[in-house]
């Protein structure tokens, strides 16, 4: 599993890097980042600063989040859907 870069590094290096002084790849060498590190770390910071299409960080912790809730109602529907079911059971016996 490669390293994780702190958020500054990350964006000192980008900074760098849209500045055009030097190549992405001579950018990367001197920072000893792969070039494809650094591609993506430029596609996400493009995605953030609303320059391509795409979720943003925020976003995607926002649609996580709403997933992770959605599941858990869902259990908790299922759960009192049987309660009732059972509990209907025993107010009619057949």
């Amino acid at each position: 599993m490669p390293k994780a870069f702190p958020l500054e590094f990350r964006r000192d290096v980008v900074a760098v890097a849209r500045k055009g002084e030097a190549p992405i790849g001579q950018v990367a060498k001197d920072f000893g980042i792969s070039v494809s590190c650094l591609s993506r770390w430029l596609k996400l910071a493009d995605i953030e600063d609303g320059n391509r299409p795409g979720a943003t960080q925020q976003e995607s912790t926002e649609l996580r989040e709403a997933k992770k809730r959605v599941r858990q109602l869902e259990q908790e529907n299922e759960i009192l859907r049987r309660a009732a079911a059972y509990f209907a059971r025993d107010i009619n016996p057949k």
